[in-house]
């Protein structure tokens, strides 16, 4: 009688090793502080990417004004560009956390050497704002069986108590998927531009830093949802401040929600 095979043991991760910090209210806070540094240290570089912000705000505007039904498409072009954006802010803030002097042209080609990791996360991000159009979509047929309304008609629909019942019901179908496309990558673009680790992994780490840290996450996604709409008063120009502001202080809410073990047990070089 054959001895019954030994059973496989995996080999151990060659992954660094990393652990989510216990945030607390104040962070934040502390984020922003930083992030804003990092601006006034960079204001030519921030500026270029505010401005690119401004512009993609004012083309969706514009689409949306005078042909609304190609919305979804601008805003899925929008979501594919954003990342690669505010990686670019990351890179200067990694930089100066090193004692390198950010480059506008470093800061755009950063992403070149991570492109595998970042079209998969990007892709991600790409199906959810999707099925969220979607999910709108079948909204307003339930809502509005007489036909979808005009860009006019949607505006006067939202402002109109009596329609509280469609309101809380896209409302909350929105945040759902709002939060889930948060939830995904608050930390993972960052940390794919610093460890170059896959977007599975990226997503990973991001959810558990929203799901042990839910308060606080929840604070930050408030406080950045707060900033940009105070952006867009009036016609979008804060976004040329507030945009970097925001991608700068994104930076230091990785590094604030992810240790890495490998960092901590380095010696120090004298």
């Amino acid at each position: 009688m054959n001895p019954s095979p030994a059973p496989y043991v995996p080999p151990p991760s060659e992954a660094p090793r990393k652990e989510i910090i216990d945030l607390r209210l104040s962070d934040p806070f502390r984020w922003l502080l930083r992030g804003w540094r990092d601006l006034m240290a960079a204001k030519g570089i921030s500026l270029f990417y505010g401005v690119c912000f401004f512009a993609m705000a004012w083309v969706l505007g514009a689409v949306f004004r005078s042909k609304p039904e190609y919305v979804m498409s601008i805003a899925s072009g929008c979501l594919l560009v954003g990342p690669f954006l505010a990686m670019g802010l990351y890179e200067v803030s990694r930089r100066r956390e090193q004692g390198i002097t950010p480059e506008l042209g470093a800061s755009l080609t950063c992403w070149d050497s991570h492109m595998r990791s970042m079209g998969m996360l990007v892709l991600v991000l790409i199906v959810l704002e999707l099925l969220w159009g979607r999910a709108s979509l079948v909204v307003f047929a339930v809502f509005f069986n007489t036909g979808m309304p005009s860009t006019t008609g949607v505006i006067k629909a939202v402002f109109n108590p009596e329609n509280w019942e469609f309101l809380a019901v896209y409302l909350v179908v929105g945040g759902v998927f709002a939060g889930l496309v948060f939830a995904v990558s608050v930390v993972s673009i960052p940390m794919i531009l610093d460890r170059d680790t896959d977007a599975i992994s990226a997503a990973i780490t991001s959810l558990q830093v929203v799901f042990g840290n839910t308060a606080v996450m929840l604070l930050w996604g408030m406080l950045l949802t707060g900033l940009v709409l105070l952006a867009l008063i009036p016609w979008g120009l804060g976004l040329l401040l507030i945009g970097p502001w925001l991608g700068h202080a994104s930076w230091h809410a990785y590094r604030g929600s992810v240790r890495w073990l490998d960092e901590v047990d380095a010696p120090l070089v004298s």
